[in-house]
């Protein structure tokens, strides 16, 4: 009997050992959600127009990145709400302590120049 592994790596992935999800045997299934062998969370941003920023939509479950481009994309844009779709697995995603806030941004309050209130702006300027 021949054994031999299918990897597949999608646009953006980051080829280390469990980047889209896990690497899939031949004839093996798809490890059912839940239990012991639980799919990885991703987080969904979605562009909604061409020349826009991606925003956070929401998370799902799914067991690598394309069944997650295609779930984001079902459950996302099911109203033609998106040109583009992005999804990254949760556990790469890195974001400072809420608790520590106050460290973190109270240097940028020392320096006054940052501020839009230091400027005088003239009258013909408008909307700003």
């Amino acid at each position: 009997m021949m054994n031999f592994q299918i990897r597949k790596f999608y646009y953006g992935d980051i080829p280390d050992s469990n980047s889209g999800g896990d690497p899939i045997d031949a004839g093996s299934e798809i490890p059912p959600l839940g239990g012991g062998g639980a799919w990885p969370l991703w987080e969904v941003f979605i562009r909604s127009k061409q020349g826009l920023d991606h925003k956070h939509v929401g998370s799902l479950k799914a067991a690598d990145a394309q069944m997650a481009i295609e779930n984001a994309r079902d459950v996302y844009t099911r109203r033609m709400e998106g040109v583009s779709i992005w999804v990254v697995e949760s556990k790469y995603i890195h974001a400072s302590n809420p608790d520590e806030a106050e460290s973190l941004y109270d240097p940028a309050n020392d320096k006054v120049y940052r501020h839009p209130t230091f400027y005088d702006l003239p009258d013909e300027v408008k909307h700003m």
